[in-house]
C-alpha cells in the first residue's frame, strides 16, 4: 500500500508542477528539484533512497532512448566532432581534473576514489540539458550538439567510474582501462546496430498496434541488457538503437503503430524525465544527514563542496573554447565548418547542468570506501548547484547575447513549401494509378483533399493571428463542431441500449480520429514575444504590390556561400537587384544580411516549383 501511495504522490506531484510552471513560466525541472526538496524535509514523507540500479538500468535507458528517437541521425552525423569532443573528451578531461582537485583537497580520500567522483560529476545530464534547451529556445546547432553530448557522454562517464572503481580495490593497468573503452565504445555500437535491425525487422511484420507498440516499449532494454551482459556501455547500445529506430521509424509500415509509439514514448518521457527531477529534491534530506558524523569536518567539507562545484563550472569553458576554435585552424576543417560565433560557445559552456545520473553514479562507490559520504554530498551540491546557477540563469544568457532561436516564420514558409512538393508528388502518383475505370467524382475528391491540405500551410502563412480564420482553420471550426454533435448522438444512443458496445466503440474511434486530425488546423504558429501570427502587419503590403517580378537565373547560387565555404540550405532572390542569396536557415543567413545592408524590402524564393514572396520590412507573405 506504502509504495502504491508513494506512485500516486509522485505522479500528482509531477503533473501539478508541471502545470503549474508552464502557467507561471518558471522551469518545470527547477519547480520539481524545489518541491523534492521540500518533500524531503516533511515530518511525515518517509526516507526515500535512490536505488542506483532502478536509475541505471530503470530510468537512465527508457529516457535516452526516448530523447534518441526525437533526435536526428543526420543532425547527429554532421556534428559528430563537436559532440565526440564533449561527450569523450571534455568527459575525460572533467574526471582527471575534478578527481586532481579533490585529491588536492582532501589528501584523506584515495586518488582513485577522487578520480570516481570526478567520473560521475563531470557529464552534464540529458534530461536537463535538453528540458532547459527547448525552454529557452537555443538555436537549433547548439541544441543539436548539447542533445548529442548528453546521449553519449554518460557512456563515458560509466567507463571511467568503471575504472576508478577497479582502482579502489587493486591495481588497475593503463592497457586495462584502454581495453575497457574500447568493448565499451565497440560492443555499445555493434550490439545497438543488431538490437535496432532485430526490432525493425519485427516490428515490420507485426500489424497489431498493440503488441508492435509494446515491442517498442521494450526497445531499451533488448539494446541494454546484452551489452551489459559482455561488459560493453548499455548506455551506448540504447542511444545507437534509438537514432536508428528514430530514423526508420517513419519508413515503416502501419502509420497508427507510428502515432501511438510516438504518443506513448511521449507520456513515458514526461513521467521519467520529471520524477527524475523530483528525486534529486528527495535525496537532500538524507544525504546532509550523513556527513554529520564525518572525521573531516562540516566547514571544510562545506568548502570542499563549493571548490568542487566552482571547478565544475570552470572547467567547462576552458575545454569547450579550444575545442571549438582549436580545430578550425586546420584549413580543411575550416572551410568544411567554418568557426561558429563565439556566443554559441558560451552558451554550450555555461549549459552543463548535471542530473540524476551523477546521484545514481555516486552511490556506486563501494560502501565501506572512507568518506564515502562526503563524496555522495560533493555529487548532490554539484547537481543542485548547476541545475539552479545554470539552469536559473541559461535564459537570461542567452537573451543577453542576443542569440535566437529557429525563426517560427523561416520554419512557416519551409513547412508550406515542404507540404507543397509533398502535394505535387502525391497528386503526380494519383494520376500515374488511375484508370478510366475509376469514377471521376472519386479522383477529384483525392486531388482536392490533398491540395487542400498544402494550401492550409500557406494560408496560415499570409494572415495575421488577430484576423478571421483562414478558410483551412475555419473548416476545422465548423467539423469539429458537427462532430461534437455526432458523438452527442451516438451516446445518446448507446444509453438507448439499442446497438452493441463493439459497434458504438468503432464508430466513436472513427470520430477521434478525425477530431485529433482537426486539432492541428487550430494550433496558430508562435510569432514571437507579442504572440501575433507569422504575417503581423493587416492590410495590402505596398512593397509586395510595387515588387517588380524578375525571374530567377538558371542554376542560381548564392555567391556569398560559396566565398565563405558555407553550406547553403535554400535560395532566395532580391525582387530589386536580383541578388541571390541563402535563406535564414542557412549558416550564413545572406539573404537577410542583404536585406540590412541594402534596404532592398522583397525577396522571392528561388527553389524550383516555388513563387513565394516575402517583405521584410513588413514581415507579410505575398
Amino acid at each position: 500500500m506504502e509504495v502504491a501511495f508513494g506512485l500516486l504522490a509522485l505522479v500528482a506531484i509531477v503533473c501539478a508542477c508541471s502545470a503549474l510552471g508552464q502557467r507561471i513560466n518558471i522551469s518545470v525541472p527547477l519547480l520539481l528539484v524545489l518541491a523534492g526538496v521540500v518533500c524531503s524535509f516533511l515530518p511525515f514523507v518517509p526516507t526515500i533512497e535512490l536505488n542506483p540500479e532502478i536509475v541505471l538500468v530503470g530510468l537512465l535507458p527508457p529516457l535516452l532512448y526516448a530523447a534518441a528517437l526525437q533526435t536526428s541521425l543526420f543532425d547527429f552525423r554532421s556534428n559528430r566532432r563537436s559532440i565526440g569532443l564533449l561527450s569523450v573528451g571534455y568527459v575525460i578531461f572533467g574526471t582527471v581534473s575534478i578527481g586532481l582537485v579533490v585529491a588536492w583537497l582532501f589528501p584523506e580520500i584515495p586518488l582513485a576514489a577522487a578520480m570516481a567522483l570526478g567520473a560521475v560529476v563531470a557529464p552534464p545530464d540529458a534530461v536537463a540539458a535538453t528540458a532547459i534547451a527547448r525552454k529557452v529556445g537555443m538555436p537549433r546547432r547548439v541544441v543539436t550538439i548539447l542533445e548529442g553530448e548528453s546521449l553519449v557522454n554518460d557512456a563515458t562517464a560509466l567507463v571511467c567510474l568503471r575504472a576508478a572503481i577497479a582502482a579502489i580495490a587493486g591495481a588497475v593497468s593503463a592497457a586495462e582501462i584502454a581495453g575497457g573503452f574500447v568493448l565499451a565504445a565497440g560492443g555499445g555500437v555493434a550490439v545497438g546496430v543488431a538490437a535496432a535491425f532485430v526490432l525493425t525487422a519485427l516490428r515490420k511484420r507485426i500489424r497489431n498496434v498493440a503488441i508492435n507498440t509494446s515491442t517498442s516499449l521494450i526497445a531499451p532494454l533488448v539494446a541494454y541488457l546484452p551489452a551489459e551482459a559482455i561488459h560493453a556501455s548499455g548506455v551506448l547500445a540504447v542511444v545507437v538503437t534509438g537514432l536508428i529506430m528514430g530514423t526508420k521509424a517513419p519508413s515503416m509500415p502501419n502509420g497508427a503503430a507510428r502515432l501511438s509509439q510516438r504518443s506513448n514514448w511521449h507520456t513515458v518521457q514526461f513521467l521519467l524525465e520529471n520524477s527524475v527531477f523530483l528525486l534529486i529534491g528527495l535525496q537532500v534530506r538524507t544525504i546532509i544527514e550523513g556527513v554529520r558524523d564525518d572525521s573531516l569536518g562540516p566547514e571544510r567539507i562545506w568548502f570542499g563542496c563549493a571548490a568542487v562545484l566552482l571547478a565544475v563550472l570552470v572547467l567547462r569553458p576552458v575545454w569547450v573554447f579550444p575545442a571549438t576554435y582549436l580545430p578550425r585552424l586546420i584549413p580543411a576543417v575550416r572551410r568544411k565548418d567554418p568557426a561558429p560565433p563565439w556566443q554559441f560557445a558560451a552558451i554550450v559552456s555555461w549549459a552543463g547542468m548535471r542530473g540524476v545520473v551523477t546521484l545514481a553514479a555516486v552511490l556506486i562507490l563501494p560502501a565501506e570506501l572512507e568518506h564515502r559520504s562526503v563524496l555522495i554530498l560533493m555529487a548532490l551540491v554539484v547537481v543542485a548547484g548547476t541545475l539552479t546557477l545554470q539552469g536559473f540563469t541559461l535564459p537570461a544568457l542567452v537573451r543577453l547575447l542576443h542569440v535566437k532561436g529557429p525563426d517560427p516564420r523561416e520554419d512557416a514558409l519551409n513547412e508550406a513549401s515542404l507540404m507543397q512538393m509533398a502535394t505535387a508528388a502525391g497528386v503526380q502518383r494519383l494520376q500515374e494509378l488511375r484508370s478510366d475505370a475509376d469514377p471521376p467524382e472519386v479522383v477529384a475528391m483525392l486531388k482536392r483533399r490533398t491540395q487542400e491540405r498544402g494550401l492550409a500551410a500557406w494560408e496560415r502563412l499570409g494572415r495575421p493571428a488577430a484576423e478571421a480564420a483562414t478558410p483551412s482553420q475555419r473548416y476545422a471550426q465548423l467539423r469539429l463542431a458537427m462532430l461534437d454533435a455526432e458523438r452527442t448522438k451516438v451516446l445518446e444512443l448507446r444509453r438507448g441500449g439499442g446497438y452493441a458496445h463493439e459497434v458504438l466503440v468503432n464508430v466513436l474511434d472513427r470520430l477521434d480520429v478525425e477530431e485529433s486530425m482537426l486539432d492541428a488546423a487550430l494550433e496558430e504558429p508562435d510569432g514571437g514575444s507579442g504572440g501575433e501570427g507569422i504575417a503581423r502587419p493587416r492590410g495590402v503590403c505596398p512593397h509586395l504590390e510595387s515588387a517588380p517580378d524578375l525571374t530567377v537565373p538558371s542554376g542560381p547560387f548564392c555567391e556569398a556561400c560559396e566565398r565563405e565555404g558555407t553550406t547553403t540550405v535554400h535560395l532566395r532572390m532580391c525582387l530589386q537587384c536580383g541578388n541571390v542569396a541563402c535563406c535564414d536557415s542557412s549558416p550564413g543567413t545572406h539573404a537577410y544580411k542583404h536585406f540590412q545592408l541594402s534596404g532592398h524590402p522583397v525577396m522571392r524564393s528561388a527553389e524550383p516549383g516555388e513563387d513565394w514572396r516575402w517583405c521584410y520590412p513588413d514581415e507579410l507573405l505575398g
